[in-house]
């Protein structure tokens, strides 16, 4: 599989590490049911097959994150974006 790295320009993917769903939105600690819903969100979650949305990042490149678009079944990419207005995971770099 190939990334289209817009500062790069196309790349393997064995220069990229994976992050995950572009999607994931990290549950409140503090909430009083923060432990069920961390287990939720880290062992139950959904495996698409089809198109969606993941974080990657430029590791042995540009360093910079990517939110890919992407046919799970087929591998084939369909959109790649970065820069300011790219939602981050929690943690950044």
């Amino acid at each position: 599989m190939r990334i289209q790295c817009p500062f790069c320009g196309e790349r393997d993917l064995s220069e990229f590490s994976y992050r995950g769903d572009a999607g994931f939105k990290r549950p409140d600690a503090a909430a009083p049911d923060a432990g069920p819903r961390f287990f939720e969100e880290v062992y139950l979650r959904v495996n698409p097959a089809g198109v969606h949305a993941e974080l990657w990042y430029h590791l042995f490149g540009c360093r910079s994150w990517l939110k890919v678009t992407r046919n799970t079944r087929t591998h084939e990419i369909l959109a790649v974006a970065a820069g300011e207005s790219l939602d981050m995971p929690a943690g950044g770099s």
